[in-house]
């Protein structure tokens, strides 16, 4: 890929101005010629920035069968370890794709945490702070969203796939920095194959018999609308509206819909990701981030192994083996890896011990995150944990740490602070943060 790039704000007719251009016919007779090569181009060809993907393991998932293996232990369960193409660097046997791309991968094995409720939990996972009074903290996809994405651009900075449960989107940022949700459920969306067909935006294209120029004119008659009602009426749910036909009307653009046709991938490339939702969210997330999304989030639940943990674990590692090293060796066929950083974790971890369910129960005080590319240090394991798997041999990782070293990755000062939304300043990162210095 190119570093010399276009801005966006040099490539774009805004969308009021297309629109208006729309109705008096000025556009219609070239969009056949340069100006839609123009706007491919500038959906080919953005402004480059780091972005990041996160690959979130809803329900907890027991890294201990997974990434910090402990062979021949009682904790350690049935399944074994296999060599990696990082030397000394062990994971389990359900990750041989992941184990030959090691080299471009670490991982951060003293995570521990305090939270063990799943909803405590995935809001300190995703924001890095504890719930505080009335403060609304930002998801991390937010606050990267923010301090990334071109606010010119069609494509919204925070897209999450798979349909993660909760809430936690823009907070005191605002409406504006929430994820566009594709597909739903948060379900496991495993390995077998509905070829990703829940993952599409509805309604990308115009009612019937609605012209471009009666959606100007409707569009206009709106916001006129707004302006006069606006005022002094219950702000935030009239920001949310705005924001929302905004985002509407910037997707329904040709160039930002095709952003999420998966489907015109070759086969052979799907077939590499898998055609589960899962495998299909990764390679749609390719394609967000190629156009310069600044954070993709992809869900894959059904973590919460209470009961016949490992029967679980072992198909849900091969949905995410296939997916996540498909995702590895698409960014760096395509040089993108270097400018795309991708997480992989959960809300905690699972107990060390086994229950009499062969399952495992919620636990915090140990577990395990995987990043790669990004300009992160590849090819380590960063942190350790004790022979049992029940403390870390050291000092452990908070969520905080590595929500500081990911957007630090990714050129975000984590000390910089925004105004929230009881006018008290937050830091992108806890003030106690302490970015995990071995990897970046």
């Amino acid at each position: 890929m190119s570093s010399l790039r276009t801005p966006h704000s040099a490539l774009r007719t805004s969308r009021r101005d297309w629109l208006r251009l729309s109705a008096v016919g000025a556009v219609g007779a070239s969009r056949s010629g340069w100006m839609g090569a123009l706007a491919v181009d500038a959906a080919r060809s953005p402004k480059r920035h780091k972005s990041v993907i996160l690959l979130w393991l809803a329900g907890g998932p027991a890294t201990i069968d997974m990434w910090d293996l402990k062979p021949g232990h009682a904790n350690g369960g049935p399944f074994k370890e296999i060599e990696t193409a990082a030397p000394g660097v062990r994971i389990s046997e359900h990750f041989p794709k992941l184990a030959r791309q090691m080299k471009d991968v670490a991982l951060v094995r003293s995570m521990g945490t305090k939270e063990g409720d799943h909803q405590r939990a995935t809001l300190v996972g995703l924001t890095g702070y504890a719930p505080v009074g009335a403060i609304q903290f930002p998801a991390i996809g937010s606050l990267v969203s923010h301090e990334l994405s071109d606010p010119d651009a069609d494509l919204p900075g925070f897209v999450s796939i798979g349909g993660r449960e909760g809430s936690i989107g823009g907070g005191f940022l605002g409406p504006k920095y929430s994820p566009l949700v594709v597909g739903g459920g948060g379900r496991a969306n495993g390995g077998g194959g509905d070829g990703g067909g829940d993952l599409k935006v509805p309604d990308l294209q115009r009612p019937g018999g609605v012209s471009e120029a009666n959606q100007s004119k409707r569009l206009d008659l709106l916001a006129g609308l707004e302006k006069d009602f606006t005022p002094g009426r219950g702000a935030p749910v009239a920001e949310t509206l705005r924001a929302a036909t905004d985002r509407a009307v910037r997707l329904m653009r040709p160039e930002a819909a095709a952003a999420f046709r998966h489907e015109d991938e070759k086969a052979e490339l799907r077939d590499q990701y898998g055609r589960g939702t899962f495998g299909q969210g990764c390679l749609l997330a390719r394609r967000l981030v190629e156009r310069g999304v600044a954070f993709v989030e992809v869900t894959l639940g059904g973590w919460d192994t209470h009961n016949n943990n490992f029967t679980s674990v072992e198909r849900l590692s091969g949905t995410l083996d296939q997916g996540f090293s498909a995702l590895l060796a698409d960014l760096k066929d395509r040089g993108l890896l270097d400018d795309t950083l991708i997480v992989c974790h959960g809300e905690f971890g699972r107990t060390p011990k086994i229950n009499g369910t062969q399952g495992r129960d919620h636990w915090p005080a140990t577990w395990s995150a995987v990043l790669a590319g990004g300009g992160i240090k590849g090819g380590q394991a960063v942190g350790k944990t004790t022979a049992d798997g029940m403390a870390v041999d050291g000092e452990p990782t908070r969520t905080p740490d590595l929500i500081a070293t990911v957007v630090k990755a990714v050129g975000i000062d984590p000390t910089k602070q925004n105004l929230s939304n009881v006018s008290r300043p937050i830091r992108i990162a806890d003030p106690a943060a302490k970015p995990i210095k071995e990897v970046l």
